[in-house]
């Protein structure tokens, strides 16, 4: 995923499926100077910072 789309999800009213790894994440901040994403892992209630294109879109939820 490109830096700019992850700020478009995060900016977005609609609720978009984000992956990583395969996992489904939830965005919660985005580091322009490194161009990396802080997720959660929503299946491991887990957190860490990322690499933002390792990130994949998925399905647009409303």
């Amino acid at each position: 995923m490109e830096f700019e789309r992850a700020q478009e999800i995060v900016n977005s009213p609609d609720t978009y499926e984000v992956f990583y790894k395969n996992k489904l994440v939830w965005i919660n901040g985005l580091d322009p100077k490194s161009k990396t994403v802080h997720i959660k892992i929503l299946s491991e209630d887990f957190t860490e910072d990322v690499p933002v294109n390792e990130l994949k879109e998925g399905k647009n939820l409303h």
